[in-house]
This record gives C-alpha cells, sequence and structure tokens, in this order.
C-alpha cells in the first residue's frame, strides 16, 4: 500500500525467502534486507545502509512480532523472555537508532504494532501481552522525548484486534469462516492486514503530522462493547 502511494519501501525480515518474494511481488519500488531485530549491530547496519542509499529514512514500522497463547501459569522464563526478546526488545532497538537517523535529516514518522492486548486482560497469552504493554508505553516515552527535544519524530502505536495473518492462522483453525469474516459478520473481531495498513499509511504521511504518542484501536469497538 505504501509503495502503491509513492513510497519507495525497504522490506526487512529475518526470513529471506519470504521478504525477497514479498519485495519481488510489489514491484520496482520495494527491495529487500535481511535484518534480525533482536541484534543491534544489525539494526545499526540495516538502517545505516538503507540511509546512504537512499538519503534519508521518513518513517519506520516496526511490525515484526512472535505470538504465544500460554497463560502465565504455562509461560516458561524461557519463553517470557523470548518473546519480550522478539516484541518489545525489537522494537526498542527500532525506534533507538532510527531515531538516531530521522533527527538528522528532518524528522520521520515511527509506528509501532502494538495490540488490544497492551490495553486489556485477555485470557492466556501472557507473554505477548507483557511485550506489547511494553511496546505501547515506549511508544510514549519515545513520543514525548522526540517533542521534548524538538526532533520533528513522531511515534504511535496500532492496537489491532485479530489480523489475518500467517501468525494468527493456528488460533483460526476450526473457526467458521463466516463468524470472522467482516464482510459477513459486522461483529467480527478479526480483520485484514489492508485495515491495519490503511492507519500506518495514515501515520506515515504529512496528514498526521501533528498525531505524536497516540494509541490507534483498530478493532471494530472490541474494547467498547460489553456483552
Amino acid at each position: 500500500m505504501l509503495a502503491r502511494e509513492g513510497a519507495t519501501v525497504v522490506l526487512a525480515d529475518i526470513d529471506e525467502q519470504a521478504g525477497r518474494c514479498v519485495a519481488q511481488d510489489i514491484g520496482e519500488n520495494a527491495s529487500f534486507i535481511r535484518l534480525d531485530i533482536t541484534d543491534e549491530v544489525n539494526w545499526q547496519e540495516v538502517l545505516s545502509s538503507v540511509r546512504a542509499r537512499f538519503g534519508r529514512i521518513d518513517a519506520l514500522v516496526n511490525s515484526a512480532a512472535i505470538c504465544r497463547a500460554e497463560s502465565i501459569e504455562d509461560t516458561s522464563l524461557d519463553l517470557f523472555r523470548a518473546v519480550l526478546r522478539v516484541n518489545a526488545e525489537g522494537t526498542f532497538l527500532g525506534c533507538k537508532h532510527a531515531l538516531l537517523h530521522m533527527k538528522e535529516t528532518g524528522g520521520g514518522s515511527i509506528v509501532n504494532l502494538s495490540s488490544t492486548a497492551a490495553l486489556v486482560g485477555h485470557t492466556g497469552l501472557c507473554a505477548y501481552t507483557a511485550s506489547k504493554g511494553a511496546v505501547t508505553a515506549l511508544t510514549r516515552n519515545v513520543a514525548a522525548h522526540c517533542r521534548q527535544k524538538g526532533y520533528r519524530i513522531r511515534c504511535n502505536s496500532i492496537h489491532p484486534a485479530g489480523i489475518r495473518t500467517a501468525m494468527s492462522a493456528s488460533m483460526l483453525d476450526g473457526v467458521n469462516e463466516e463468524t470472522v469474516n467482516f464482510d459477513t459478520n459486522p461483529q467480527s473481531g478479526v480483520c485484514e492486514p489492508t485495515d491495519v495498513a490503511h492507519m500506518i499509511l495514515f501515520l506515515v504521511s504529512d496528514e498526521s503530522r501533528f498525531v505524536n504518542g497516540a494509541e490507534f484501536r483498530v478493532d471494530n469497538a472490541y474494547l467498547t462493547s460489553i456483552g
């Protein structure tokens, strides 16, 4: 969606084969570079490479994550640490090092993918919930810091309910398709990736220039509803 609107998009992920395929599908406005988001040196190398190639970094979308459905009773310390390392630490490293480039080139927009899990006590999802809570609090901190420093760097978080992606596929196994498809069920709590992409597009664009430190729910009033 960003590429269709004229952006030059660099996809970064640990899965090289899939990443290159997606970049190829998008077309000439997209390229791929391998990134392990838990590796600080790798973040520094990737961002420096992107800036050297294109001159600046206008936006960063932190969207990589892992999700496990264990409750707190079933979550081991190793699992808890592994999920936070990717979801929370990975986002921290992206914010920290993208910010250093953006402040030198006039500013930018950072969008962190959080979750409704960060705002409410979902059953299960112990480590995931904790990690997305950290992402949400970090987003506010980055936004406040950049405003105080006068960097013109904005940082906002998006909080979807369910999204129909590969990560959520196992959770939707056995679920009636009509109940989770918003086109057939207006009560659905599962959105399409494009529903989130539209919000990302807004937040990285100049149309949202005064939007900073905000939390955007893409959840079809899931958290607002009772019963």
